[in-house]
């Protein structure tokens, strides 16, 4: 029997849990109703706690076992479950990596540690859930350690014991799970993690009641479920963040969705953060990450099918929201239904309408202008219960529109689709040329009526006379960063766009040019890729 859990120890308990949770995977995912009844739950658990252990066995001879196992389930961390799971072994490894081996007293401390950082990582904690059972396991521990049952065994079993009696008492904490019949799916799984720690620390597997106890079919039927929820489970790393950018995109994740867990961990190099969210707004969570640091690895999966309805399954199309009669002609050019934008701006009523019209079960929208985001996510909300799977992808110009439309591929899921779509539109730093309409003070210094303005996402960077040497002077500001390719979208002034062509070719002979005639009232509009 242990004494202490030294890393030895410390690896045999995550072998042995990946193989518990292996076993029971499919009880598991059965047991899944809550937040979603995606049937994932055992899967993602085990997903994160392989990813532990391999990072284990990939760790340094000098790197602690607590620091290597919750660098690899963070960084490998699936699903809602999955990551409250790396997030409590994180909590763990703040406390006891690089420490001594820890004993009764210090397990039950790094544990109630672990629970609270739990709770503070979910955006809505809700009770009578994986974060539920977590804390009373914990609590049960430091209260063994208080009743001088403070051996290192007696601590795990306390553990191990009081997560699973909350466990049973989930059904009575949530009505989801006493319609369905079942506990929580993830605080199941996190008492067969536990109960491997008992069998690491005493040699003996707990006794314990089978998981499932789900009632038995009865003619045919199985048991009353929820209905899946709408929109799709979002999760990516993000590299690059500061802990600053990481508050302002939880933020904006809490506002698009919910079950939204963030959690961050050190790694070789530098500090990377698992973000998980559900929403309706997949282009918005993306942009989230995309304004806060690096997001890579990013999945999306649908929460649930799309509900029978009238459109056509299979039929993919997109929407787009542009200002004027040219450019919708160039974007129907591009297989894009186009929803025209007067001088009075657009409803939502009106891209409602043209989105029912095209009677695709999935829909991109695209609002090209940040002032119709909000706009486009309404008619979206609206259409989605009339049975369309509808995305935004939060295009700020026809120019990031266009960029995404370019990358559309039909022919992948509607997801990794949207996610291409985003990330091309992320990737387009636009900017525009227009005519001064009034006195005012800008960024780049006072402008009168009639003076021409170099603007770039939506800030004057140059202030002139002539419409060609502003454009040139824009031109040669966005590129100073880097680009391959420059797009023009020529107004009414033909020879604006000659003139700007011409210094592209002169000054940046490396950089491809697109040129299209926008038909609008805009002199030039710019991306650069």
């Amino acid at each position: 029997m242990l004494q202490a859990l030294d890393d030895a120890a410390v690896g045999q308990w995550c072998r042995t849990a990946v193989a518990g949770l292996s076993a029971a995977r499919d009880q598991i995912d059965e047991l899944n109703v809550f937040p979603v009844p995606d049937g994932d739950t055992g899967t993602n658990l085990l997903l994160t706690a392989e990813a532990a252990v391999a990072a284990l066995d990939a760790a340094g001879p000098d790197e602690p076992a607590w620091t290597a196992l919750s660098r690899g389930a963070v960084l490998g961390a699936r699903g809602n479950s999955g990551t409250i799971l790396a997030q409590l072994l994180r909590g763990l490894s703040d406390q006891l990596a690089g420490a001594a081996p820890a004993d009764g007293p210090a397990l039950a401390l790094a544990l109630q540690k672990a629970a609270e950082g739990a709770y503070s990582a979910v955006a809505d904690p809700e009770e009578g859930t994986f974060l539920t059972v977590a804390r009373a396991g914990a609590e049960a521990a430091v209260t063994a350690v208080a009743g001088e049952r403070a051996a290192l065994a007696d601590v795990v079993t306390a553990a191990a014991d009081g997560a699973r009696a909350a466990l049973e008492a989930t059904p009575g904490q949530l009505d989801v799970l006493r319609t369905a019949g079942v506990v929580d799916a993830g605080g199941a799984g996190l008492c067969l993690v536990l109960d491997a720690l008992v069998t690491t620390v005493t040699g003996v597997e707990p006794a314990r009641p089978p998981l499932d106890r789900r009632p038995q079919r009865r003619g045919g039927h199985v048991p009353h479920q929820p209905p899946p929820g709408p929109g799709s489970e979002v999760q990516y790393l993000l590299a690059d963040a500061d802990e600053a950018s990481v508050a302002v995109l939880h933020g904006r994740l809490a506002a698009l969705g919910d079950s939204l867990v963030v959690v961050g961990v050190d790694t070789p190099a530098g500090r990377q953060w698992n973000v998980h969210v559900h929403t309706n707004d997949i282009g918005g969570a993306i942009e989230a990450g995309i304004e806060a640091g690096r997001p890579h690895g990013i999945t999306v999966t649908p929460l649930a099918p799309v509900r029978p309805a009238d459109p056509v399954p299979g039929r993919r199309t997109v929407v787009a929201v542009v200002p004027g009669d040219g450019l919708a002609a160039l974007f129907a050019g591009e297989g894009v239904r186009a929803v025209t934008c007067g001088p009075a701006g657009v409803t939502e009523d009106e891209v409602l309408a043209e989105v029912v019209a095209c009677a695709a079960a999935e829909v991109v929208l695209l609002p090209n202008d940040p002032t119709l985001t909000r706009v486009a996510a309404r008619a979206a909300e609206r259409a989605r219960e009339l049975g369309r799977d509808v995305a935004v992808v939060p295009t700020r110009s026809p120019v990031q529109g266009l960029a995404a439309v370019a990358v559309a591929d039909p022919g992948l899921r509607f997801g990794d689709d949207v996610i291409a779509m985003a990330e091309a539109a992320a990737a387009t730093r636009w900017a525009e040329v227009t005519v001064a309409e009034q006195e005012a003070l800008t960024s780049a210094g006072p402008c009168r009526p009639g003076d021409v303005l170099g603007s770039a996402e939506d800030d004057v960077v140059v202030v002139g006379a002539d419409l060609a040497a502003v454009a040139c002077d824009l031109l040669d500001r966005l590129l100073s960063a880097g680009g391959e390719m420059a797009t023009l979208l020529v107004g009414p002034d033909a020879a604006l766009g000659d003139a700007a062509a011409e210094h592209l070719a002169s000054a940046h002979p490396t950089v491809e040019v697109v040129r299209y005639g926008s038909g609008g009232a805009v002199p030039l509009q710019i991306g650069v890729e």
